[in-house]
């Protein structure tokens, strides 16, 4: 898995499908490594869900070794219910990846549309089609939640990996540090 100079673990966190991608970046040109759908819906209850999310993300990332992982923010919904469950996914996904001691960095759903389109407000099927057109690949896949993973990767690698606000954290204790009163 270490033919590239870095490999890029994007995530787009959801409840009932969570999709990802990874890039890999190879003297500064980007090639698609994998990208694909966590299937949730058929799980009983948000618990199992949340198990799931943590499980296949530690997956991901023991599989393909990522050497940075960035995973789009929730967006701001009217409904609170949706939005505290999405939250949940997103907190287990960044989690997963914190046991692994990688650095993780949140982007905003515009910022990875502006990254990738030139529009903050581009719909998902044009995100996927330049992402096509960037990373050269045939067929788009089924879900555009793979897609909208893939952009939060590639938005990433555009970024510099700094982020919007350049937090990142490499590990419980960085994140810790930074926000003490998330201690119990």
């Amino acid at each position: 898995m270490k033919d590239y100079d870095k490999i890029i673990l994007g995530l787009d966190p959801g409840t009932n499908v969570m999709g990802y991608g990874l890039i890999g970046v190879q003297k500064k040109k980007l090639l698609l490594i994998n990208t694909g759908v966590i299937h949730l819906a058929k799980l009983e209850n948000h618990q199992l869900k949340l198990k799931s999310i943590f499980e296949k993300v530690s997956f991901l990332v023991k599989e393909y070794l990522p050497d940075e992982v960035a995973v789009e923010a929730p967006f701001f919904g009217k409904n609170v219910q949706s939005m505290l469950k999405l939250g949940r996914a997103q907190g287990v996904a960044m989690a997963a990846v914190l046991t692994h001691d990688l650095p993780i960095v949140e982007y905003s759903p515009k910022k990875i549309k502006q990254s990738i389109t030139g529009n903050g407000n581009a719909s998902k099927e044009q995100v996927a089609a330049m992402l096509q057109s960037i990373l050269n690949f045939k067929e788009l896949p089924k879900y555009l939640d793979a897609t909208d993973g893939l952009a939060a990767a590639v938005c990433h690698h555009f970024q510099g990996g700094a982020g919007e606000k350049k937090k990142s954290y490499s590990g419980w204790d960085a994140f810790l540090k930074d926000n003490p009163d998330r201690k119990k």
